[in-house]
């Protein structure tokens, strides 16, 4: 298949806003698409992201360049490096030896003691929001809770959460497409020291911390698993993935629910179903578009000869909605008879090992949201925002009306 789409209709302003008619027309015409002019492959159907996936050899997750956005509108790449070996941007078996240091703790220790404390976050956060008009959701709820508790799960000090919401927001940006070179060059200056104060809070508190992942980290570095530089970027990931990826999840799952009342009245009736809403909601409208992946030789995908050194981006929120795999792509649907069938959170080794966190958390919001209102409505008269990305589906802003019930 061909297709004469021009490589600028990837970083196109209109296909950021709104993607799903740009993934339509990739999945028709080109589902394995070499970006023209550029060393950037776009995979946007279901069945070849998940071959991806699972060829580790061929699609390494070892980060070797940040894309961005070229002066002709086309997507470029800086180098990074030989390739970054870390967690979420390694292979085996050095990714298997970080995720068996971190995993553990963040997911089996913490998470059975941490519904409380979100549901007490959202109670507060609610109580806020109520009865004022007009809020932006994204302000008062959707980008507090998730950074509040990921700093706690971390076990950060003496932080200041909107500097690392900022952080962690920076993070995503990065690696979201759109920055022109200059603008990608001082952030990096910039996360440098997020890098710095990251690594004063794991040699300060480390070795102190029994119950939080800067203790766990720490006894990963003590005992030659990590070293610590490794432990400072792994914290850094978890900071921005754990912000980022429920942050958007809130806003997009209250989006859908503020352009649905016959959902919302639903879930009210039927709150036992929210965990499938949830789901589906994910799959829809995914957090992170795509992840990157690197060829470290020539390889073929879906008959398309992809050369080595290509940047290959798996397009998680093109393939949520690849029709050939589930009936009403573009619909939530609270029935669907696999609501995990999804890739919001990746697929093979690389699947988010803070998954649970972002589901537990979503789940007690949105549950307390439906339980605290008796109507959730977009603002007529303030059009939602959406962060200018071409990796995270996320609003900058989401004005609602939320009536108490």
């Amino acid at each position: 298949m061909a297709t004469d789409l021009p490589g600028t209709s990837l970083l196109d302003p209109a296909v950021i806003d709104d993607p799903y008619p740009f993934y339509r027309r990739l999945q028709a015409e080109a589902p394995v698409w070499l970006v023209p002019g550029t060393e950037v492959c776009v995979v946007s159907s279901f069945a070849h992201v998940a071959d991806a996936t699972s060829r580790v050899p061929d699609f390494s997750s070892s980060m070797h360049h940040f894309v961005y956005r070229g002066d002709d509108g086309l997507p470029a790449r800086l180098p990074f490096g030989d390739g970054t070996q870390i967690l979420a941007v390694a292979d085996p078996p050095v990714h298997t030896l970080h995720r068996k240091v971190v995993f553990p703790d963040l997911m089996a220790r913490r998470m059975d003691s941490l519904e409380p404390e979100v549901a007490s976050l959202a109670d507060r956060c609610i109580d806020s929001a109520l009865g004022d008009g007009t809020v932006d959701f994204m302000a008062t709820i959707g980008n507090v809770i998730p950074i509040t508790m990921i700093t706690q799960l971390i076990g950060f000090r003496d932080h200041d959460l909107e500097s690392l919401l900022g952080a962690a927001f920076d993070s995503t940006a990065l690696v979201g497409g759109r920055l022109t070179l200059d603008q990608l060059t001082a952030l990096l200056v910039k996360s440098a020291d997020t890098h710095v104060w990251i690594t004063e809070q794991l040699r300060t508190h480390g070795a102190a911390s029994d119950d939080d992942l800067l203790g766990t980290i720490a006894r990963g570095v003590h005992d030659g698993a990590l070293t610590e530089g490794d432990g400072v970027i792994i914290l850094q990931n978890l900071l921005s993935a754990g912000g980022e990826s429920t942050t958007s999840l809130l806003g997009n799952s209250v989006r859908i629910l503020a352009e649905r009342p016959d959902l919302q009245q639903e879930l009210r009736d039927n709150p036992e179903l929210i965990p499938n809403f949830v789901e589906d909601a994910l799959r829809v409208e995914s957090p992170f578009r795509f992840l990157a992946r690197h060829t470290p030789h020539d390889t073929i995908l879906g008959g398309v000869d992809i050369p080595a050194e290509t940047t290959v981006l798996l397009f998680w929120g093109a393939a949520n909605r690849d029709a050939t795999e589930f009936d009403n792509p573009d619909d939530v649907r609270l029935d669907r008879r696999v609501p995990r069938h999804h890739l919001a959170f990746g697929r093979g080794i690389h699947h988010c090992v803070g998954a649970p966190l972002a589901r537990l958390e979503a789940r007690v919001v949105l549950t307390k949201v439906l339980e605290r209102t008796s109507n959730i409505r977009l603002d007529p008269a303030q059009a939602p925002e959406w962060f200018d990305s071409l990796q995270v589906r996320r609003h900058a802003r989401l004005p609602i009306i939320l009536e108490p019930r």
